[in-house]
């Protein structure tokens, strides 16, 4: 028996369908769904079907010595029992094994699990493994043609990210919950890759804080003689008030064309999708990079675009790109198939050029009506860029004007769109045409009014999540496969929340109190390092041993320095925990008031200065608690929000508002004779203000 593993269900079933002459029969094996055809049987994993992890001496935190931790033996566990059993059952009667999981680091460690788990009752056995970047009948029967040999080395560095990411998160997140009194379902997360994208948010929040805002004003002219236009004094920014109002002061009633310069610009067609480069331009039409991949991931499985997780922005020779462009003749992308295959087909190429797997590209048509809203959207997306990256140029028609009105000059710019270009194809965020009226140098104008606003500097902006994927990717941070990972834990943590990305007080005490003790912890290039030592291991040059040895040596030098300054770091920590569990200023005695616990476990908003106050308020019985820095103009409290994993946060608000807003409710309910007595409990009130807010 010929025996195949994918990585998922979905895929053994689509894989079994067009490998097969006639439909599959399926099988259940200890509960696992299975396809056969001819003497061939393929099951789907779940990804990982075993997990490393520390012996179970290492599970009690308080009593385990971090120190031993560091270079402690890691196991190999199984995480599916069920899939596992039935792979063994299989592979005990198979001749041959072929791993067709997806063809990167991880899906090279996940075949090769399974292969482990086959050669212990098959010791034996023989075994191979096919490469595709498309489920698409032609690329699977072409690649199940021409098996090549399994690569161990890539797999070994998938490997060796597990172990790595296994002792430095449990080491570094036990030092900092211990420290930091946070233990249960609290816990503070700390990562190799996690902490120094934390510090990466944290550090712009900073410089947002810090910034001294500084006015300064903008003189604007609107003329009019044959059409109206406004110009803007060419100094710019003034930053001497008297010296705008001065300048406002002297200007006369008409204007005079000093120039006009005609130009042209063009912008170049894009380059096609990495991985990177398409949640950003998911993240630019309103679908979080994790979003972005699970239905990237969707869309693949099915057969509908290429594999999403690639660095490579070149497409290569083998591609049949023209085959692509022609199979949407028949689809609402006709006409814009039909303008590419009457001229040259000549794509773009990005820097970065790999042979592992193309850039992300359409595989097969599929109609619109076939998919939900935001699948459609991101298939969309990919072929109108996958079509842009063969378009012509983008042409504009320039024109800068310069207008003398007393001795002052004031410019304007004006531009057209001469020739769509790729912009035909792509659409997504065209500039508007600014269209300049009919103008002759020398020509007089009538200044009908003049404006002079007053503005001031702004911070630096905060972080969209696609923008952070970009960062990340330039500072070595992670792979294109787990930075949008790490950016979902980070909400999930309760570290950060909104979009763009904002950081909770609990983020600047944990990013401050290890910048202060140990630095390396929150700088990129100590990761940087270790991807690149991946990056070796898959190449051959150096081996897993030597890299997880080397990663075990230098936390160790981290801890040493975390150990050293434990009693600050947690001084540190708790002081900065305390900051984010303040809701506000109590009415009644003037402190704080701030998330408590009470003896039975129920969390509440309670006054610091109990027991002389006994003022609170209820709060949700499960989620993170976000507070925000948005603040109520009647009761002085941050509002709150609440996030639970997988569901969209609850935007609760004021506190006291919310509270007052429900028990009206409940008095009306009582008026109306539809409940006795109720409940104390805080439940969603979806005023208009809580139904704006959550939508957002």
């Amino acid at each position: 028996m010929h025996l195949i593993i994918t990585e998922k269900h979905d895929t053994a079933k689509r894989i079994a369908a067009i490998l097969s002459d006639k439909k599959p029969d399926k099988e259940r094996v200890n509960g696992v769904d299975t396809y056969k055809f001819n003497e061939t049987a393929v099951i789907g994993l779940s990804g990982h079907i075993v997990e490393v992890d520390f012996p179970k001496e290492y599970n009690n935190w308080q009593k385990t010595d971090l120190q031993n931790l560091i270079h402690a033996e890691v196991l190999t566990n199984p995480t599916h029992a069920n899939i596992v059993t039935a792979i063994r059952k299989l592979g005990k009667t198979a001749q041959h094994l072929t791993i067709a999981t997806d063809y990167d680091r991880e899906g090279e460690l996940i075949g090769v699990e399974a292969l482990n788990v086959v050669k212990k009752v098959n010791p034996d056995i023989s075994a191979d493994r096919v490469h595709y970047s498309t489920i698409t009948p032609a690329e699977i029967k072409k690649a199940f043609s021409n098996p090549v040999k399994i690569d161990f080395n890539l797999a070994a560095a998938g490997e060796s990210r597990q172990v790595i990411d296994l002792i430095w998160g449990a080491v570094l997140t036990r030092f900092v919950s211990l420290s930091s009194g946070r233990l249960g379902d609290k816990f503070l997360s700390v990562g190799r890759v996690q902490s120094p994208t934390l510090a990466i948010i944290v550090n712009r929040e900073k410089e947002r804080e810090t910034f001294i805002s500084v006015p300064y004003w903008e003189l604007y002219a609107t003329l009019i003689n044959g059409g109206e236009f406004e110009a803007q004094h060419k100094k710019g920014r003034f930053l001497d008030q008297a010296e705008a109002e001065a300048t406002r002061a002297k200007l006369g009633k008409t204007g005079t064309v000093k120039s006009i310069i005609l130009g042209k610009r063009s912008e170049k067609p894009p380059m096609p999708f990495n991985t990177t480069e398409f949640l950003r331009a998911a993240s630019a039409i309103g679908i979080s990079p994790s979003n972005a991949m699970r239905i990237a991931e969707f869309l693949y499985v099915n057969g509908y675009i290429s594999y999403p997780r690639t660095d490579n922005t070149v497409y290569p020779e083998t591609l049949d790109m023209k085959g692509i462009i022609e199979s949407f003749l028949n689809t609402e992308f006709k006409e814009y198939a039909q303008k590419l295959l009457s001229g040259k087909l000549q794509p773009t190429r990005g820097k970065k050029e790999t042979t592992d797997h193309p850039p992300i590209h359409p595989a097969t048509p599929v109609k619109r009506s076939q998919l939900k809203d935001d699948e459609w959207k991101l298939y969309e997306l990919v072929v109108r860029r996958f079509f842009a990256t063969f378009a012509g140029e983008t042409l504009w028609e320039t024109m800068a004007v310069t207008v003398d009105i007393s001795g002052e000059d004031f410019g304007a710019n004006g531009a057209r769109l001469m020739e769509p270009g790729w912009r035909w194809y792509y659409s997504y965020n065209l500039p508007e045409d600014r269209i300049l009226p009919k103008l002759a140098e020398g020509q007089s104008l009538t200044v009908k009014e003049v404006n002079l606003v007053g503005k001031e500097t702004q911070p630096p902006s905060r972080y969209g999540q696609g923008h952070l994927i970009k960062i990340m990717e330039d500072l070595g941070l992670g792979t294109k496969s787990t930075r949008h990972e790490i950016i979902s834990k980070l909400y999930s943590r309760a570290y950060v929340h909104g979009n763009p990305i904002q950081p909770t007080k609990t983020a600047f005490a944990v990013v401050e109190a290890l910048e202060k003790y140990a630095s390396t912890i929150t700088k990129p290039d100590m990761t940087s390092k270790l991807e690149k030592d991946m990056d070796e291991i898959s190449e051959g040059k150096i081996t897993e041993d030597f890299v997880v040895r080397e990663s075990r040596d230098m936390l160790g030098e981290v801890f040493k320095d975390m150990t050293k300054n434990k009693d600050l770091i947690s001084e540190a920590l708790r002081n900065g925990l305390y900051e984010d569990r303040v809701i506000g200023t109590c009415q009644k005695c003037s402190s704080d008031l701030i998330i408590r616990k009470s003896k039975k476990g129920s969390r509440f908003i309670g006054c610091s200065g109990y027991p002389n106050c006994d003022f609170t308020l209820p709060l949700p019985k499960i989620g993170q608690i976000v507070v925000t820095e948005k603040q109520c103009s009647d009761h002085g409290l941050f509002h709150i929000k609440i996030v639970n994993k997988g569901k969209r946060p609850w935007e609760i608000g004021c506190p006291h508002c919310n509270f007052n807003e429900w028990q009206k409710k409940i008095e009306e309910e009582k008026k109306n004779g539809l409940i006795k007595e109720p409940k104390i409990e805080v439940k969603e009130v979806k005023s208009n203000k809580t139904k704006r807010n959550s939508s957002k």
